[in-house]
């Protein structure tokens, strides 16, 4: 019994075939705009790749930027089959390439779901690479006259000041590395002596911040150093100054950042999905009408048009016992003490066998 069976008049199925012609130009269009979107999150990505680590990161655009080709060519040739679906003699070029056609079609449109389930899968792997690339840039901070580390300061400083964050956690991270250059200590100062010596590293930590990690909206000047030393600093508490430096850190603000823009590219996949998926539908009821037309073998007259040609139960059963005699035709038992019946069965000699034979006399 066939699955969502409707009948359809020559009227109707010429009404679906125009309007599934136009619905495929839409979906042409559909997949301009994912290729934009994962073209669009590539760059974003690519802009702040120096603060990132190597990972998968970059699976969410390719498969956007693929999926959306693929979508304007399958859709290209689904707008020229559904205009020549009209006509009744035009379809008969397309009717063995229409089933091909309609499963190439729906495994598309499942990779669709599964790049826009991608967009809100990503999150783990984009904060494991945020965090790794972070901690080494802040690490390489001082580097500046190091060829491959020299640009890494500017890097962090306008990521700082543009996402209004600091270090990688918070601003507690640049506590515990050197991010001041060797070049610009003075070595014949005492405190710079004991700041080294202090520690086992022989590293310079001070509990201070870069200038890039200032609020330009505090109301006082900002303190850059002895943050944590609030009799260093006139009327000041560094628990209660929360406008003077920034508190969130760079990898919690870039995660919410490409969290927000995967989202919203996730939410507009689906929807493209949910489209190409209804087009989808209308294709496969337009070629089982046209179909069962030129069975019936009357162009004008009425047809039925389905999803599937028998249940969801049906098929399954025909399936199993296909695969069923499949395996019984393919078996070869390998049970102890049963052999191929093939090895009993006596071979027919043809060679040649020592029979008696009885001399004939001779006439005389």
């Amino acid at each position: 019994m066939a699955v969502l069976k409707v009948k359809f008049t020559k009227t109707k199925r010429d009404k679906l075939a125009q309007i599934l012609w136009i619905l495929n130009w839409v979906s042409v269009v559909s997949g301009i705009i994912l290729f934009s979107l994962g073209l669009f999150l590539k760059i974003e990505i690519k802009k702040r790749n120096e603060v990132m680590a190597k990972g998968d990161v970059n699976s969410v655009p390719n498969m956007l930027i693929s999926v959306g080709v693929i979508a304007c060519i399958i859709n290209f040739l689904g707008g020229k089959i559904c205009y020549d679906c009209s006509d009744a003699n035009k379809f008969s070029r397309w009717k063995l390439v229409m089933l091909p056609y309609i499963i190439c079609t729906f495994c598309f449109t499942f990779c669709i779901l599964v790049g826009a389930l991608m967009c809100y899968t990503m999150r783990n792997e984009l904060e494991e690479s945020l965090y790794l690339g972070l901690r080494d840039a802040i690490k390489f901070y001082k580097d500046t006259d190091i060829p491959g580390r020299c640009f890494l300061k500017k890097t962090v400083d306008m990521l700082q000041i543009g996402f209004q964050c600091c270090g990688n956690n918070g601003f507690r991270d640049w506590f515990a590395i050197q991010w001041v250059s060797a070049r610009y200590l003075n070595m014949a100062s005492k405190e710079v002596l004991d700041r080294l010596k202090s520690n086992v590293d022989g590293k310079f930590l001070v509990d201070g911040v870069p200038f890039s990690c200032c609020n330009p909206s505090s109301p006082r000047p900002c303190i850059q150093y002895q943050l944590t030393n609030n009799s260093a600093h006139y009327n000041y508490d560094f628990l209660t100054e929360e406008l003077n430096i920034w508190v969130k850190g760079c990898r919690e603000a870039l995660l919410d950042y490409y969290t927000a823009i995967m989202r919203s590219i996730g939410i507009t996949a689906l929807f493209i999905w949910l489209f190409e998926l209804s087009v989808l539908i209308g294709v496969r009821y337009l070629q089982t009408a046209m179909k069962n037309v030129l069975l019936l073998g009357d162009l004008e007259g009425e047809s039925d048009g389905w999803l599937l040609e028998n249940s969801f139960v049906e098929a399954a059963k025909y399936n199993i016992s296909i695969i069923k005699n499949l395996g019984k035709a393919n078996q070869i038992s390998t049970v102890s003490g049963m052999n191929d019946p093939n090895i009993d069965v006596q071979n027919t000699n043809c060679g040649k066998t020592n029979v008696t034979t009885k001399s004939i006399p001779a006439a005389s």
